[in-house]
């Protein structure tokens, strides 16, 4: 952070040959001439997780837990990679040859290029994934449970040449999932994780999340206008699962069904019986009845707002993460509406 203030803001593969490759002398004097610039910044750091630590101990001091989530990659611009180089697919100038997104799938049709450097899963083992056990040591603390984004990834993940545009001349590259989640679980017995496994999810992915156990998610937007083998299907959902009616890269329930093609309509009226039904609430129902044991409801779909509130829409990169609401537009009626689902489907634990 101090030597970027100081480099006009640039990532540091942008940085002087001495800073960009982390030459221990430069360093060093970097260090000893910038101590109170240094200093400010961990002071803002500790004060940070004081702030958030005494949060987390009110939090669950009543009842509450925090569930934090966990890209399964990290930025190019990020300390990760600036410090540990060899763990990454950098060339010999540190720069991407690779980088990592998803092939076309219902979200966009050139799939998604994020962007962020793929991992040297070769010299991660040689220290046992040492970073990864780090990095979900450090989440454990800070979250109750922790859901690993494109878990899907860690079986195998997509590659695209660090030249194109777009996602679709990507290619399936392996990754040594089973080995990963095994040291994981053997040095960290006691993490909580939950497994992303939307988009493009084979048999061997869902092996890999069955062999450990970890709870995969549901969405009831993705249920209808399908056959009946469609695994977001309410009966099909098992008591391993995390339940949504939308997540954040949906679109908010009540948006969602206002645009649904007709046979997505079609289907949802004759699986509820009934050709009006009250939404968003209609689906929160849903996920609340379902065999899940953890039911996520977005707070939009709570007070049953349209897409205008929407959170995220993948593929894009502009009025994304700005949605937020005041206190005073949750009403007594959207909390006694809640309530009263929570309750009538046994989810309360305060009768």
């Amino acid at each position: 952070l101090v030597i970027r203030s100081q480099k006009q803001q640039q990532g540091w593969f942008e940085w002087p040959k001495q800073f960009k490759n982390r030459s221990a002398s430069a360093i060093k004097k970097f260090t000893d001439d910038n101590t109170e610039a240094l200093n400010l910044v961990k002071f803002v750091q500790f004060l940070f997780f004081a702030q958030w630590n005494a949060l987390k101990s009110y939090a669950n001091a009543h009842a509450v837990h925090l569930f934090g989530d966990i890209p399964i990659f990290v930025a190019y611009d990020s300390a990760d990679v600036w410090a540990n180089p060899h763990l990454f697919k950098l060339d010999a100038n540190r720069l991407m040859t690779v980088v990592a997104g998803v092939p076309p799938d219902y979200f966009s049709a050139t799939g998604q290029r994020w962007g962020n450097p793929h991992y040297q899963w070769d010299e991660m083992a040689k220290d046992d994934y040492a970073w990864w056990v780090d990095r979900l040591h450090t989440q454990s603390e800070l979250f109750d449970l922790v859901r690993i984004d494109h878990f899907r990834g860690l079986e195998s993940a997509w590659e695209i040449p660090v030249h194109e545009d777009t996602a679709i001349a990507g290619s399936w590259v392996t990754a040594p999932g089973e080995a990963l989640l095994s040291a994981i679980f053997r040095q960290l017995p006691d993490v909580h994780l939950v497994a992303e496994d939307l988009g493009i999810i084979t048999a061997e992915v869902d092996a890999l999340r069955m062999k450990f156990a970890l709870p995969g998610m549901k969405i009831l937007q993705f249920a209808f206008g399908g056959d009946e083998h469609n695994p977001y299907l309410p009966e099909h959902i098992d008591v391993n699962s995390v339940v949504y009616t939308g997540t954040h890269d949906n679109d908010t329930t009540l948006g969602w069904y206002r645009q649904a093609e007709p046979n997505v309509i079609a289907h949802l009226h004759d699986y509820l019986n009934n050709k009006s039904p009250d939404m968003p609430k209609a689906l929160i129902d849903i996920v609340m009845q379902s065999r899940g044991y953890l039911a996520i409801i977005p707070m939009q779909d709570v007070m049953g707002l349209d897409s205008d509130c929407r959170m995220n829409t993948p593929g894009t990169i502009v009025n994304n993460w700005s949605w937020h609401f005041e206190w005073d537009q949750l009403t007594m009626a959207h909390q006694l509406a809640l309530r009263e689902t929570v309750k009538a489907s046994g989810r309360s634990t305060h009768g």
